[in-house]
Order: C-alpha cells, then sequence, then structure tokens
C-alpha cells in the first residue's frame, strides 16, 4: 500500500527529522506538539535543512514540496484521519504511557502506531494500548533525512500486517528496513550508548582528551565521527535518558552514565541542539 497521510506526534529534533523525512517522499505529514512555538521553530528549521540537503542531493526534494506537505497542529485529535503514527516524544515513559492511551482512544483499531525511542522496551509502550499487535518500534537515527536504514523493532505481540506496514512506509520514503526483536536499547543503542559512555569515561579519568579520543577512531578505523561527537549530534541528554533506561531494565552496571555525561546535562550543556556539549558549536 501506499501512505497518503501519516502523523508524526512530537516535534523535536528527531520528530521534526522524520516528519521531513516522510513529507519530502510525497506523504502529507500532520506534526503534532503540545508546543505551538516548538511548531513554527520546527517549519524554520525544515525549510533551512531541506534547503542543505538540496545543495547535498539534487534529487532531494525542493523546499517548498517539503512545506506544502506539513501540516503542524496542537490538536491530538487530528490523529483521527491518519493512516499511520509515529510516536517521537521525550524518552520518558511517565510522559509516554498517557499519551499512548490517548493515541489508542482516538485513531482506528487497524492503524498501526510507532514508537520511535532510543532505548524503552516496545512491549512496554504496547501495553498502553487495547490493541497491541497495532504497535511497532521505528528507531530512526539523527540526522533523520540522511541516514540510509531505519531500525524496525518487533514487541511480543506485534502483527506481522504491522510489521509489513511499517517497512512499506520505510521504503515508500527511499530507506532500507531491518527488523530485530524487542529489547532495552534494541541492536543499535545497546552497543551505541556502552560505545559512547566509555570514551566520555576515558575522559573523565584523564586517559586521553576529548579531541584525541575521536581522532583516534576517526584515523584509526575509518569512524566519519568519534564518539564524542557522535553523542553531541544525538544529544547528551537523550544519551544520558537512554543510559538510565538501558541500565534500569537491564540491571547491568556497564550501561551506568558517566559522570562527566551527568554533569554536562545538569549545566544545560546537551551537544549541538544546545550550542554546547564536548565541542561548542554555533
Amino acid at each position: 500500500m501506499a501512505f497518503q497521510r501519516i502523523a508524526v506526534v512530537g516535534a523535536g529534533v528527531i520528530g521534526s527529522g522524520v516528519a521531513h523525512l516522510l513529507a519530502g517522499a510525497g506523504i502529507d505529514v500532520v506534526l503534532i506538539d503540545s508546543d505551538a512555538r516548538q511548531l513554527g521553530l520546527m517549519m524554520g528549521s525544515v525549510a533551512k535543512q531541506a534547503r542543505f540537503f538540496r545543495l547535498l542531493d539534487k534529487a532531494a526534494a525542493p523546499p517548498n514540496d517539503v512545506a506544502v506537505r506539513l501540516h503542524p497542529t496542537t490538536n491530538l485529535d487530528a490523529l483521527a484521519d491518519t493512516e499511520f503514527v509515529i510516536e517521537n516524544i521525550t524518552e520518558d515513559w511517565a510522559l509516554k504511557r498517557p499519551l499512548h492511551q490517548r493515541i489508542d482512544q482516538i485513531v482506528g483499531r487497524d492503524v498501526p502506531v510507532a514508537a520511535n525511542t532510543s532505548a524503552i522496551p516496545i512491549t512496554r509502550i504496547a501495553s498502553a494500548h487495547s490493541s497491541q499487535a497495532r504497535v511497532v518500534g521505528m528507531h530512526f537515527m539523527n540526522p533523520v533525512p540522511l541516514m540510509p536504514t531505519v531500525e524496525i523493532i518487533r514487541a511480543v505481540h506485534t502483527s506481522e500486517a504491522c510489521l509489513r506496514a511499517a517497512c512499506e512506509l520505510v521504503g515508500q520514503a527511499g530507506r532500507s528496513a531491518i527488523v530485530v526483536n524487542d529489547s532495552p536499547g534494541f541492536v543499535t543503542n545497546r552497543v551505541m550508548m556502552l560505545f559512547v559512555n566509555e570514551a566520555m569515561f576515558l575522559v573523565h579519568e584523564g586517559v586521553a582528551s576529548i579531541q584525541d579520543v575521536d581522532r583516534l577512531f576517526k584515523t584509526c578505523f575509518g569512524h566519519k565521527m568519534g564518539p564524542l561527537e557522535t553523542a553531541d549530534l544525538i544529544g547528551l541528554d537523550t544519551v544520558l535518558r537512554s543510559l538510565e533506561v538501558i541500565h534500569g531494565e537491564l540491571e547491568d552496571d556497564k550501561y551506568r552514565p558517566c559522570p562527566l555525561l551527568k554533569k554536562l546535562v545538569y549545566a544545560g550543556h546537551t551537544g549541538r541542539k544546545g550550542g554546547k556539549g564536548f565541542y561548542t558549536y554555533d
């Protein structure tokens, strides 16, 4: 099937990236956020990014084509006439649970609902729904419009029809889907969060400087970005929340967050989106 109208709930960095990607693929996107100001900022950010991505890739959708497909609103009831819902709010179960309960009440029972989360098990999110079979995980990574692959997570009760719909939506956006089973952090973040957290411990312990840690991984292993640059791109607050979730779910101390990470987040240094993290940004 070809989706015509989908909903994205949450207009943060990842949510706006998902909306941008799908609108650029010719799909009408109802973008919902409780903060009208955030929606305004998102529209400006997407327009700027669309111009930039067009410079990088002439095949990318023109800015006007993206903008005309985006329909921002603060009204959650706008979900009612959409064919697929992707939730992208803060990595906090106390916030996600009531939102998913409300989504469950608004959308039709056959409408797939995806949780775009970094670490919370999808089976836990599905427990907020009366029809758990229609809930799936879709882990988009930043910057969403440039990433070629989406991690699709099968929860305990996820139906084959729901999985197929998620993969078809990803394919409609010109991206590849890789399906994995449910686990805290899934595949990507189970490994990535260990990687970036251990790099932070090396700086915290004085083993090497921020720049040298990143330089070693770029020059020795060919990584495009070092682990601390990657953490800044993800968002240090998101990294901290993800580590806390995985640590709490698995009860494995190898996921304990580095004290330096906590200090930076407490100081408001969240990475690129905040203008300062391990590095300083314009």
